[in-house]
């Protein structure tokens, strides 16, 4: 996928793709230092990463506040951060559980004057109200529930970026949790699926 292709699929404004192409450059420079990607990912940004980050506002529109769990090298968060960019109410709090992660993150905030905060902590120790709880390549469901519960329980909706075994995880979920969920197939990548949840419980 090229960068006009993903600007006709995500209708993004061209100030916002000019963001994007500066978080590209920027992860690039970064991650040949840190390795916050898998070095061979980033050739394809536009697809594997920025769209299948931004496939997320087809699910829940602007003018939400996100809590992106595990944000490391931004995604979904910063994508989403970034065509949120001038949008009244849209805010986006970046968790990530390693300082460095966070430094990172918080000069892309800072560089492209994001609508967003950066978090440096435990997910699940963090006590906001939000409208989206979301997440990418952080743990198997039955983890990642437990990191995201709070945020669950004070009202958020789950939508989780979740590879081809996310049926399988969810099954594996269900013995600890009660869930409300169902799965949508990515747009990105047929063998990807996004995860809805809108409540979980612990079992006993």
């Amino acid at each position: 996928m090229t960068a006009d292709e993903f600007r006709a699929l995500t209708g993004a404004w061209p100030e916002r793709m000019a963001d994007l192409e500066r978080f590209r450059v920027m992860l690039t420079e970064a991650n040949a230092v840190m390795n916050l990607v898998g070095p061979d990912s980033l050739p394809d940004f536009w697809s594997r990463h920025a769209w299948d980050s931004a496939q997320l506002v087809d699910l829940a529109g602007f003018g939400k506040t996100w809590a992106d769990l595990g944000a490391g090298a931004g995604f979904p968060g910063v994508v989403l951060a970034i065509l949120a960019k001038g949008r009244p109410g849209s805010h986006v709090w970046l968790i990530d559980s390693l300082q460095k992660r966070c430094r990172f993150l918080q000069t892309i905030v800072d560089e492209l004057e994001l609508p967003a905060t950066v978090v440096w902590g435990r997910a699940e120790e963090q006590a906001l109200k939000v409208d989206i709880v979301t997440a990418r390549a952080v743990a198997p469901m039955d983890k990642l529930l437990g990191y995201a519960q709070p945020y669950l329980s004070r009202g958020a909706q789950g939508l989780f970026l979740k590879g081809e075994k996310a049926e399988l995880e969810l099954q594996e979920a269900a013995k600890v949790w009660q869930v409300d969920a169902d799965l949508t197939v990515s747009r990105s990548d047929p063998r990807g699926r996004i995860v809805t949840v809108r409540s979980a419980k612990r079992r006993g």
